[in-house]
């Protein structure tokens, strides 16, 4: 007989929440590890992504399934960063005694919807204890062979895109931080905070169509980003203060222009989109992938430097002001 609350009743929870289909990667959950096939003509994508408990989440703000929806749904975020589709993933879960009952159920919750919704089956992990919440998700994904989007293939001139909007992920942070409650849950505001979608099929068409030269996600705001796709590339880049696309207007919290500016150039979490199209293929860019919004908001440029052109017209270095844990003492989003 197990406690309910020892690890093989916490790993059998796991198993019945997530693991109840048969992978079809090759054998899951059950052994000391799994086995993976990749299907023919593919080239495999592996990516591992930390979420923890005081950095990345409040337990007492954060409800627990929200917790389970995004620590899947950002490491997938790497995939389709780079054009591919997830196939399976590993869980490393260490928690308190105290939250292996209500906590890790609502947790459970949300992590299997991310799971179904994304088609990225739990493969198998390990569980122990802790006095805070830490989580490692590694995602095994796959991409059609020599497709992959890099960061280093950007080239001069090529069109600097993004898609969907940006900002909002902070924004609805910023809301939860001031109000301090997990009552917002249902709060339409808090939508992209709460429960970002990754741009998977987005990513997979710009790929298979060999639009991008190169691609990565927004996960620590376009400042910090852009800066790393032109390091990687070896480039410089000028961007429009009028081009980038806002998240919208929230009424509740009377944000001015000048705020959601600033969090869509710095802020983290949206886990949209930003890659480099050759100029000539914007138009067939955007008939490719119909119904998906995308910007232009810049250009690539030589040299190193990457501009922002403000609204009045002048020009100033685009400061670095994204997410860095290591110049950060939180990060909660």
């Amino acid at each position: 007989m197990h406690s309910p609350n020892d690890e093989s009743s916490l790993i059998q929870r796991i198993e019945a929440a997530l693991g109840a289909k048969a992978p079809s990667f090759g054998v899951g959950i059950g052994d000391d590890a799994a086995l993976w096939k990749a299907r023919p003509g593919r080239d495999v994508i592996l990516t591992c992504d930390w979420f923890l408990e005081g950095s990345h989440f409040w337990r007492d703000v954060h409800p627990p399934d929200v917790v389970g929806w995004k620590c899947l749904a950002r490491a997938t975020s790497d995939v389709a960063a780079m054009g591919g589709e997830p196939r399976c993933f590993l869980l490393s879960l260490a928690l308190p005694e105290s939250q292996t009952g209500t906590w890790m159920t609502g947790f459970l919750g949300g992590l299997r919807r991310a799971s179904r919704a994304l088609k990225c089956p739990l493969a198998g992990g390990d569980t122990t204890r802790n006095e805070k919440i830490l989580i490692s998700v590694t995602v095994v994904g796959e991409v059609k062979k020599g497709h992959a989007a890099l960061r280093s293939g950007a080239r001069k001139g090529d069109a600097i895109c993004v898609s969907g909007r940006l900002g909002g992920a902070q924004l609805g942070l910023e809301l939860l931080i001031r109000e301090k409650t997990g009552a917002l849950e249902q709060d339409e505001v808090l939508e992209k905070h709460f429960y970002p979608v990754p741009r998977i099929d987005l990513g997979r068409k710009l790929t298979a169509r060999k639009l991008v030269t190169a691609m990565m996600d927004l996960s620590d705001g376009l400042s910090s980003d852009l800066q790393k796709l032109c390091a990687a590339s070896r480039v410089g880049a000028r961007i429009f203060e009028t081009r980038i696309p806002l998240a919208g207007v929230i009424e509740r919290q009377r944000i001015e222009e000048s705020e959601r500016l600033r969090a869509a150039l710095h802020g983290g979490d949206d886990y949209e989109l930003l890659f480099t199209v050759p100029k000539r293929k914007v138009k067939r860019m955007r008939d490719a992938i119909g119904g998906v919004p995308i910007t232009v908001i810049g250009e690539v440029q030589g040299g190193r430097q990457i501009i922002l052109t403000k609204k009045d017209g002048t020009e100033e270095p685009l400061q670095n002001a994204g997410w860095d844990p290591f110049r950060h003492d939180k990060k909660s989003s």
